[in-house]
């Protein structure tokens, strides 16, 4: 089965489309709510075995300094209930999610706009002139399977080299992962 298309496709450099979502916190998140000089906005949920095998990785991440992780759970979550708020709210107070900010995308409208395809579907943005641009869009690590260790981190060196100030020059293909659960 094709997953359903994005409405769009980032490329380098391009703007980061703006949000306004609920945080499991009570909070509301907007692009605005962050001012680190790398922004990572990850498209996950908690049902999807690609995504779960990538918390460790991404909550390390959300502990560096100059980096925000930024969950999105954009899935349906009265066809998939474990990727409602409250099983959200529950990883987050179990200590399984620990992400600077883990949002809801109830109408996946945010997860279209970036042209999100599955879950983990990662994006990098740096901060130039007070404005997110995509630098970095692909696989979080070398790891092709949900059960496999990674070798590899590329999104570690997208980072390093965000940090750095260079252009990200890495393309180990598409992110891998469940399809979104489009609602």
């Amino acid at each position: 089965m094709a997953l359903p298309e994005s409405d769009s496709e980032l490329e380098d450099g391009d703007v980061a489309p703006d949000f306004e979502l609920p945080g499991v916190d009570g909070e509301t998140y907007t692009l605005d709510s962050f001012d680190e000089d790398a922004l990572l906005v990850v498209f996950t949920c908690n049902h999807c075995p690609y995504a779960q095998a990538k918390f460790d990785l991404l909550n390390d991440i959300a502990t560096e300094d100059d980096v925000a992780v930024v969950g999105i759970n954009a899935n349906d979550a009265e066809e998939y209930p474990e990727d409602s708020v409250e099983k959200m709210q529950a990883f987050v107070e179990e200590g399984r999610v620990a992400y600077d900010a883990y949002l809801r995308d109830e109408t996946a409208e945010v997860a279209r706009a970036y042209g999100a395809v599955c879950t983990p579907d990662p994006f990098l943005f740096r901060r130039e002139d007070g404005e997110y641009r995509l630098a970095y869009h692909g696989r979080l690590d070398d790891a092709l399977g949900p059960d496999e260790e990674a070798t590899e981190f590329y999104i570690r060196q997208a980072i390093d080299t965000v940090r750095a100030g260079e252009d990200v020059d890495l393309d180990p293909g598409p992110s891998r992962g469940c399809g979104i659960k489009w609602p």
